[in-house]
């Protein structure tokens, strides 16, 4: 009979289990046995933040790198996903309240990434997005609006910068 862990002794074995010290080849059968489900065949760099475990689903073959941010979810993130070092998937919002505390109640919208995508290095996608399968989010971009399947997108906020065709391979992203 497993033991429900207490929420304090669960986020310090979830952090050190995503930790440097254990190998990239073991973390996401670690993190599953604590609980994560739904990373199967998944690679996983370390310092990764699950803010809700449980509103978490990767798809096989996907690799998160270093750092990256998960907010409350719920995130979903296809096969073969690509996830770029220090990218966040911020899945909270509020209202815009009175001056004397202008953050009113809050919120959280889903975020869903296509399979095959690449969400580049430092890129932020907020509440509520779809990233079209097969697209490449820029590094540094924040993403404020869907954006299509097998598109590449940039800048703050980012925008489309160019299509790609579904077989493309080669060369680097604009």
């Amino acid at each position: 009979m497993k033991m429900p862990l207490a929420g304090s002794v669960r986020r310090a074995l979830f952090q050190t289990a995503g930790s440097s010290v254990v190998p990239i080849r073991y973390r996401a059968q670690l993190l599953a046995r604590l609980g994560l489900a739904g990373i199967d065949d998944v690679a996983l760099g370390h310092g990764i933040t699950f803010c809700n475990p449980n509103s978490i689903r990767v798809g096989a073959g996907s690799f998160i790198n270093n750092q990256a941010y998960f907010d409350a979810g719920p995130i979903r993130l296809g096969t073969n996903v690509t996830v770029g070092p220090r990218a966040m998937f911020v899945t909270g919002n509020h209202g815009i309240g009175p001056s004397a505390r202008r953050a009113a109640d809050g919120a959280h919208r889903g975020i869903n990434v296509g399979d095959g995508a690449w969400i580049g290095a430092g890129a932020i996608v907020l509440p509520g997005i779809t990233v079209g399968a097969g697209s490449i989010i820029g590094a540094g971009a924040v993403v404020t609006s869907d954006c299509l399947p097998d598109s590449v997108y940039a800048g703050v906020p980012a925008r489309k910068l160019r299509d790609l065709e579904p077989g493309d391979q080669g060369g680097e992203a604009d």
